[in-house]
């Protein structure tokens, strides 16, 4: 195993032997462990000192199911903290595959304005790494740019990549993946890494992992037994099996269900239910599709050996494809947040992100605080994918727009700023489910819902039941074994969603422990391995307390301590204290 350094100053690279201390990391803990080590908090996302950390998960490029996931990590020119952002795609086996641990992106070029790619191939024996000019990919929309790259350098390639929104350097852009068809739709995308790798200079890393050795498992038996449980577990499960509930309405099965609850954030946090929310929920593009195609349609794969697939195509009325794929919260941020109940605009924002390298979530908070603030109204669909063309063609409203919710709000004087350490919070609202709440206010990420998802417990009564109204104390325990946990889980490389079938199946909990002993050679309990996570996030902490966090910025915004939100009519209530806890107790 190597980790591949590439200097976008003179434009080399260098191999170097995995040192001992990350020889049992992945994913999320490698990332945000070399960013600790080697990264000054105090230096400015987009400057030269600030480093892009790429890095499979422990198990991916295995046979083991749903487990071809991939952390980003550096700096947020977002949040100003430490930053994991997470994607699905066949990157991440490729590149694992090729024994590389991580791929570190440092210093950056002295010419302004100049991009390169790097590609990246097993050639005979050994790794071939060539840097070669990206000019003539610059300012176009990746849905143009993405088959060029592909009969340029063969259908084997994978692609990580920035699109305009990365080289113009917003706060607000994402890392870019393909998908299973080539489609450039997996995104890393919160937290403005794409800005970062367009800082770099690097606009796109190819990676061809023909001919390479494969992952090497110390304990294959283990690894064998562990998989089957992983695998037995997410067949089992309602939400995670075959024509269960992801793979047949996909994760914006959600909608109605937030709705329901009353904890579907709407017209920019203003209430709790959208009156349009049956039209655009995952229920209504499965009809959609099945009217439209004459057939029932299920969904897919977003990256090789996914079990649950949960990723849905919108279809036209002629067959041609409008998005793929809508999760929850993109439909939701374009949708019940911006008042807008049309699927097919819903549709056709998310691909516009898609193209110009846009974080949907960031996009759709940031357009329902310009709506809020009276740029254009609430429900304006066609005004919304204007405005997004101006993010995507760096206009001065478009650059305030790709600034995030948080600079959208401040450049309009609007106290409604849904956002925490300045990163948009998503589709769940946090004073009619609290534990999100805990969870958005404390977590070293920025607001994030995949941080620690206790939806799963308040929502949806998996792994126990927790009344999401409750004003309990309980719920920053709730919060903190949930963060603890999902550390794990990212950097296993398995996707977050096996969280519902490991939470009530104990076999498949102990399947990824299995799996991840059996690869690096270890002998971890359960509650080692939740240890481990808790360790992530300690590192992560250390580095925001460095950088000038303190626990005054774990917090809810102020104006969901007055604004009762309807239809329950409740504000966040729970006392500093319990979000104090969190950490305090770690």
């Amino acid at each position: 195993m190597w980790i591949l350094r590439l200097n976008m100053t003179d434009r080399t690279y260098k191999l170097e032997a995995v040192p001992e201390r990350y020889k049992n990391l992945g994913g999320r803990g490698l990332t945000s462990t070399l960013i600790y080590d080697e990264v000054d908090p105090m230096a400015h996302p987009l400057g030269p000192n600030n480093k892009l950390v790429f890095a499979p998960g422990i198990i991916t490029g295995t046979s083991s199911p749903t487990s071809a996931r991939l952390s980003v990590g550096g700096k947020s020119p977002l949040t100003g903290g430490i930053k994991e952002a997470n994607a699905g795609t066949g990157w991440a086996p490729a590149a694992a595959k090729m024994r590389l641990k991580a791929i570190v992106v440092e210093g950056q070029p002295e010419e302004a304005g100049k991009y390169w790619m790097v590609a990246i191939r097993w050639e005979g024996d050994a790794l071939k790494v060539e840097f070669m000019p990206a000019d003539e990919y610059v300012g176009r929309n990746l849905y143009e740019v993405f088959p060029e790259v592909y009969a340029r350098f063969g259908d084997k390639v994978q692609v990580a990549g920035i699109g305009t929104a990365g080289e113009f350097k917003y706060p607000n852009s994402g890392v870019v993946f393909n998908d299973m068809k080539d489609r450039p739709s997996r995104y890393a995308g919160r937290g403005g890494l794409g800005a970062v790798m367009g800082s770099k200079g690097l606009k796109f890393i190819i990676v061809d992992p023909t001919g390479a050795p494969g992952v090497e498992i110390l304990n294959p038996e283990l690894f064998k037994e562990g998989s089957k449980k992983m695998r037995e577990a997410l067949m089992e499960h309602p939400i995670t099996k075959p024509k269960g509930g992801l793979n047949t309405y996909g994760t914006a099965i959600l909608v109605n269900i937030l709705n329901e609850a009353g904890g579907l954030p709407t017209r920019n946090f203003s209430a709790g239910r959208f009156e349009g929310a049956a039209k655009i929920a995952g229920e209504a593009i499965f009809e959609t599709n099945k009217q439209r195609m004459g057939r029932e349609i299920y969904n897919h794969a977003c990256s090789p050996g996914c079990i649950i697939q949960c990723s849905n195509t919108l279809y036209a009325p002629d067959g041609n494809e409008i998005a793929s794929c809508i999760e929850y919260e993109s439909d939701w941020a374009f949708g019940a947040d911006c008042g807008i109940d049309d699927l097919d605009k819903i549709g056709e924002m998310v691909t516009l992100c898609n193209g110009y390298g846009l974080d949907t979530i960031e996009a759709g908070v940031a357009m329902g605080v310009a709506m809020d603030s009276g740029v254009i109204p609430f429900g304006d669909a066609d005004g919304a994918i204007r405005l997004l063309h101006e993010m995507g063609k760096g206009t001065p409203l478009g650059r305030v727009l790709g600034s995030g919710a948080a600079m959208v709000a401040k450049t309009y004087g609007n106290p409604r700023s849904p956002t925490v350490k300045g990163q948009a919070m998503p589709a769940y609202e946090p004073r009619a489910v609290k534990g999100i709440g805990v969870t958005y206010a404390t977590t070293t990420m920025g607001a994030d819902h995949t941080a620690g998802y206790t939806i799963a417990p308040e929502i949806l009564s998996v792994g126990g039941k927790s009344d999401p109204l409750a004003s309990e104390t309980a719920k920053a325990d709730l919060s903190r074994a949930f963060q603890s946990t999902t550390a794990l889980i990212d950097s296993s490389g398995h996707c977050l969603f096996i969280a519902f079938a490991i939470l009530d199946i104990p076999s498949g909990f102990q399947g990824m422990v299995d799996e991840i002993n059996a690869i690096c050679g270890t002998s971890m309990t359960g509650d080692e391995a939740v240890a481990m996570g808790a360790e992530i996030l300690k590192r992560e902490r250390a580095f925001n307390e460095a950088a000038g966090f303190t626990r005054h910025d774990d917090r809810l915004p102020e104006f969901m301590k007055y604004e009762k939100l309807p239809p329950h009519n409740v504000t966040n209530d729970l006392p500093d204290s319990v979000f104090d806890a969190v950490f305090g107790n770690l």
